[in-house]
């Protein structure tokens, strides 16, 4: 971690804790202590074999929620560092932030979520909560990993009225409140949530072009990659193939890193917060600015018409929908075919979604396979 941090970033000895109090475990501190957790825990194993765009048997050189969790570490702490804040706190809510994210990527989700529709619905990002707070059963004193407020509310990035007013039955104070009152989390995990789309979208470009799906032609589109791709080529003559790519690539990841940074340098000095918790009283401050904020923008609209509703990855999305649906049906008519865990539930639907989230890719295949006797696609 930085040896100064901002007098806004979090700071680990002030931490608002852990739900069950536990002793410090130096040298480590909390941030870091939750951190080696993460990284520890089965469910971020799980990662490797679960899918970001391409499903796991389209090839080795694609990137999967565990990769992508690293890139948004490594961006998240290069910029976390620049600003004096928490590089700790940082990484641990970057590598926490997709634990709950099901097999295939958006469309397993989608397809648990309209299963769950009348059982009170399915968020990757409360699923992520859950697992580090209830699934994960490693320690003899509790249930998931006791991690502190300030990791919890960073994974939170998203939760309905209805699950935020559930969550603060529960837990009153907790990292819901924000989504009932309009305030804001930690600088650090508004960091995050920024490194995430970075990622993503350098990431899902390379990814695509790979697949073949997007093509330099395509690319030419975007205004924002052409202008760094112009760049390129004046500074290296005769530049192309995947060394073009990967170069456009980088002098975009750091035209959005040096834009966020001195862009919510700027917001901090103005607004000048006294603390990390007045933070959370203020407008956004981690942010691009308004010229980049549209060029990002173009191209995530880009990446959505081009790579997500590609004919060939709707094909596969679809049938990976019909994997989850059919499962979804499949425990619930046969609950024993679940683990004993998984079976002793009070609530089964719920049950059964947790089982199916947890899944990584090939072994939600193999299951499907097994209880229906049905190949859809190969591994």
């Amino acid at each position: 971690m930085n040896v100064a941090l901002a007098r806004w970033a979090s700071d680990p000895a002030r931490s608002r804790g852990r739900r069950i109090a536990q002793p410090p475990a130096p040298p480590r501190n909390e941030h870091q202590r939750d951190r080696d957790r993460i990284v520890h825990s089965t469910a971020f194993r799980r990662l490797v074999y679960k899918t970001q765009v391409f499903v796991n048997h389209e090839g080795d050189l694609f990137r999967t929620r565990l990769t992508h969790s690293l890139e948004v570490a490594q961006l998240g702490r290069s910029m976390a560092r620049t600003l004096a804040l928490n590089e700790d706190l940082v990484e641990a809510v970057a590598l926490a932030h997709d634990l709950g994210h099901t097999p295939f990527g958006h469309a397993g989700q989608d397809a648990l979520h309209e299963c769950m529709r009348d059982f009170g619905g399915f968020e990757h990002n409360l699923q992520s909560l859950r697992v580090v707070d209830e699934l994960e059963a490693r320690y003899p004193a509790f249930d998931g990993l006791n991690l502190c407020f300030e990791t919890r509310e960073g994974i939170l990035k998203h939760c309905s009225r209805r699950n935020a007013e559930r969550l603060l039955r529960a837990e009153p104070g907790g990292p819901a409140a924000r989504f009932l009152c309009g305030g804001q989390p930690s600088l650090e995990a508004q960091l995050v949530n920024l490194a995430d789309e970075m990622a993503y979208n350098s990431h899902d470009i390379d990814d695509g072009v790979r697949s073949g799906l997007i093509t330099e032609q395509h690319l030419a589109e975007v205004a924002l990659y052409a202008r760094l791709r112009d760049a390129a080529r004046a500074d290296h003559p005769g530049l192309g193939g995947r060394r073009l790519v990967f170069e456009v690539l980088r002098r975009m990841l750091a035209l959005m890193v040096d834009d966020l940074v001195a862009t919510t340098a700027a917001a901090l000095a103005t607004s000048a917060p006294a603390d990390a918790d007045a933070v959370r009283a203020l407008p956004p401050q981690v942010a691009f600015s308004k010229g980049l904020r549209a060029e990002v923008d173009a191209l995530k609209r880009f990446l959505f018409g081009r790579l997500y509703r590609h004919p060939q990855v709707v094909q596969t999305t679809g049938l990976a929908r019909r994997v989850v649906a059919e499962l979804f049906e499949a425990y619930r008519a046969a609950p024993t075919e679940m683990p004993a865990d998984f079976v002793r539930a009070a609530d089964r639907e719920r049950a059964v979604a947790d089982y199916i989230a947890g899944m990584t890719d090939r072994f939600a295949l193999r299951e499907h396979q097994r209880l229906t006797g049905q190949r859809l696609f190969g591994e």
